[in-house]
């Protein structure tokens, strides 16, 4: 195996891309610093209980001026989910193309999940899978419809590394196993720690294999 993680420089340079493209906000721009804030306090507080003027106060401007960047709160937490999906979706795809064997794939999308949701966007990751029903119906639709895209790159990956032998627990459920491992860590895990994310990765790989061999 020659699993290829993805480099700082690649990361930087899509996500450079995305956000030429309009497809992200920049994060060191005003409302890149908003969406930001917003994550923090909906993951601690959660979306209904976080007000506007805190929103404000986390940024430092007036209640009013927040409606500048974006027209309400509600359209602020589409936002914060929607360029998480499509950033980590992007950043998943670069790594899976650069990857030949269904295993190297597999370890490409454990170690993108972890970086995404220990490292890069944590809070928004959070926001994501606790406050999305805080949306209103038609923008839950649309944002499970991008999240649907997201978990088919997993499923399609996982399909095909069942076929090839490689797991073999169904892929549906080494899924969900796979998502509670992932997330959990974020309870435990210390990224100043001795333990590196790529081992980390490959721990976790070592677990959808284990079965292949039972």
């Amino acid at each position: 195996m020659s699993f290829t993680p993805l480099s700082s420089k690649q990361t930087s340079e899509l996500t450079g891309q995305l956000i030429a493209q309009g497809t992200i906000v920049d994060p060191k721009s005003a409302k890149g610093r908003l969406l930001k804030a917003a994550a923090r306090l909906f993951r601690d507080n959660g979306f209904e209980r976080t007000t506007v003027r805190e929103l404000a106060k986390e940024v430092g401007i007036q209640s009013g001026s927040l409606f500048h960047h974006y027209a309400s709160k509600q359209e602020i937490l589409r936002n914060v989910v929607e360029q998480t999906i499509l950033l980590n979706t992007e950043l998943m795809q670069l790594s899976i193309s650069q990857n030949q064997t269904s295993q190297d794939k597999l370890q490409a999308l454990i170690l993108c999940e972890l970086q995404s949701i220990l490292i890069d966007t944590g809070n928004e990751m959070s926001v994501l899978v606790y406050e999305w029903r805080g949306l209103n119906e038609h923008n839950q639709a649309q944002i499970l419809a991008l999240r649907d895209k997201y978990e088919q790159l997993w499923l399609d990956i996982l399909n095909q590394a069942y076929q090839e032998g490689l797991i073999t627990l169904q892929p549906n459920i080494l899924r969900r196993l796979l998502t509670g491992a992932i997330s959990w860590s974020v309870n435990w895990y210390n990224p100043k720690g001795d333990l590196s994310l790529e081992e980390l990765a490959q721990m976790t790989l070592s677990l959808a294999l284990k079965g292949k061999n039972n």
